[in-house]
């Protein structure tokens, strides 16, 4: 199987040519969350980047965030108020996680989207960035955003339709999706329990992807992020895997030996299409160094006549 790669790449980077050309590229992915310029409509972008893509024969994908909490504003300390993308309902006292597992708060109450928070987060909170509630009573109340809405508008008069669809939890979201572009073609993100109890159990209508950076978050034990990514492969043999691919490269010149063995396992796991996330491509030498380290690495599974393993006893 050959190994290709979907750079997510923000609408006005100077290296998106350089990316595109690159052969082990398949496409790239527009997160909707990335600011434009108020000079430029959304149509405008789309039609660019739709542009750029089709010069080189390769796709491009829309990201919508659909049921993904996400801050709206900015909630700065001291004051404990965080305005939400989706009103919700949630058992409270209860915990909310911002980034990474180890940086949370305890959400005292709840109104429409407004969390009232006990203390925290310690930092600013900007536009944008998720927060994840893994608590079992969560509701979140509808699906797309109004932010999704005005894209998927824009997508249809430029001729696209390509999506990616984040926190599909049951067929009926993909249908939500169809519903408004009847000629959709969509890749489902697994991000949550609830997705992952979709996989299993339900009747797949589109493409998978292990989404492993919000799947990560949501899961009771982080370790069961490691089963999730196999349910998601067993279930569709061209699922995507994407998230935390190589992030070490976000600080450091070189990726970490961690992830070397973390690409290196999705690998043999038979994974064949990877998408690279927000922290390595905001920049060129970043993105270029992931996709330098992923090409090689790529290539050892690509042509069996390079793997050659060593026998028990065998002299290197």
């Amino acid at each position: 199987m050959e190994r290709k790669a979907i750079v997510t790449m923000p609408p006005y980077a100077t290296f998106i040519d350089e990316v595109l050309g690159r052969d082990i590229v398949l496409g790239i992915r527009l997160n909707v969350v990335m600011p434009l310029k108020e000079t430029e409509t959304k149509e405008e972008v789309l039609k660019r980047l739709y542009e750029k893509v089709k010069e080189k024969e390769k796709d491009l994908w829309i990201d919508l965030k659909a049921r993904q909490l996400r801050v709206k504003g900015y909630a700065t300390p001291p004051f404990t108020e965080i305005n939400l993308s989706h009103e919700i309902e949630v058992f409270t006292p209860c915990r909310a996680y911002f980034h990474e597992r180890w940086e949370g708060a305890t959400i005292l109450e709840v109104d429409g989207n407004r969390l009232i928070m006990e203390a925290g987060p310690k930092r600013t909170l900007g536009p944008g960035e998720s927060v994840t509630i893994p608590h079992s009573t969560l509701k979140i109340k509808g699906y797309f955003t109004e932010e999704d809405l005005r894209y998927i508008e824009a997508a249809k008069k430029v001729g696209i339709h390509n999506y990616m669809l984040s926190f599909v939890e049951s067929e009926e979201d993909v249908k939500s999706l169809l519903a408004l572009d009847s000629e959709a073609s969509v890749v489902s993100k697994i991000e949550s329990p609830k997705g992952l109890n979709y996989v299993r159990k339900g009747s797949l209508n589109s493409r998978l992807m292990a989404a492993r950076g919000d799947l990560y978050m949501e899961l009771k034990y982080p370790h069961q992020v490691a089963e999730g990514v196999e349910l998601i492969l067993s279930r569709d043999k061209n699922a995507i895997v994407a998230s935390r691919l190589l992030d070490s490269l976000e600080n450091y010149s070189e990726p970490s030996c961690s992830d070397i063995g973390d690409l290196d396992n999705l690998l043999r796991m038979g994974y064949g299409t990877f998408m690279f996330g927000d922290e390595v491509c905001q920049e060129r030498e970043k993105i270029i160094a992931a996709l330098n380290v992923f090409e090689l690495m790529a290539e050892r599974y690509y042509d069996p006549k390079l793997i050659k393993p060593i026998k028990c006893g065998d002299k290197k």
